[in-house]
């Protein structure tokens, strides 16, 4: 199935539907999904950045005490918020600063799951913009970020809770939309050691050039969510996990 055409039938689906089936197969996706475990500490606070239709909020909710989830587009918080109402639904972009900025989406909507604020292509829209830190969490031990090359920015907006709480980070970054290294250079003055799941398993960031292996893995990216699902291929690893070793 093309990406056109897996869009066509997405948008002719209700989304709750779309969700309900996103939830339950995107570990095919996302391998580190399957991990969860693994690597999430119970209890505390999880925050979910960029909820799409809540594959990590929904496994959140089942080991953290409170699950905050922040998505830029409305319609998809508006869902978030009808699915999860356990968790705390926050509609705006995490950024760098509190104010306002224009979320780009695609053709096909936020839908697609490829919208944001850090380029200017395809239908614009007003949105909040808000820095974590602005929340006043507490007890923060889980942060997972997936928000198309805004991750940077965010990760400053996050800084204070970040190095106070020191939680687990796990970090979606491709080449294809940001450079790798201000962000891993940013985690590391903050203390923390990346890694990646390439088999399943976790190894030091060090040992494997991620780069590379998106460059040679691009592909993948041109096929739809359908035919990955079905036919998930050669891995492409775009998930970073950072840990702390300060953290007990």
């Amino acid at each position: 199935m093309s990406p056109r055409a897996a869009q066509l039938i997405a948008s002719l689906t209700p989304k709750p539907l779309v969700g309900a089936l996103v939830r339950h197969v995107y570990p095919r996706i996302e391998p580190e999904l399957g991990l969860l475990a693994s690597y999430v500490p119970q209890g505390g606070t999880a925050v979910d950045v960029g909820g799409w239709f809540g594959p990590w909020t929904q496994r959140l909710l089942g080991r953290s005490a409170r699950v905050v989830t922040i998505e830029a587009d409305s319609e998809l918080a508006r869902l978030l918020g009808r699915t999860f109402p356990t968790a705390t639904v926050v509609h705006a972009a995490a950024s760098d600063r509190d104010g306002e900025t224009t979320l780009w989406s695609p053709p096909g909507g936020a839908i697609i799951g490829v919208s944001s604020v850090a380029r200017s292509a395809g239908t614009g829209a007003q949105v909040p913009e808000i820095m974590i830190d602005s929340l006043n969490l507490d007890d923060v031990r889980f942060v997972k970020m997936d928000i198309e090359g805004h991750e940077l920015a965010a990760l400053r907006g996050a800084e204070k809770t970040i190095r106070r709480d020191l939680p687990v980070v796990l970090l979606e970054l491709e080449v294809r939309h940001q450079p790798l290294e201000p962000v891993l250079d940013l985690m590391n003055s903050w203390g923390y050691q990346a890694r990646v799941a390439p088999q399943n398993r976790w190894i030091p960031l060090t040992g494997f050039d991620l780069a590379a292996h998106q460059r040679t893995n691009s592909a993948h990216l041109n096929r739809s969510f359908p035919s990955r699902v079905l036919r998930p291929g050669p891995r492409y690893v775009n998930c970073v996990l950072f840990v702390n070793p300060g953290r007990a």
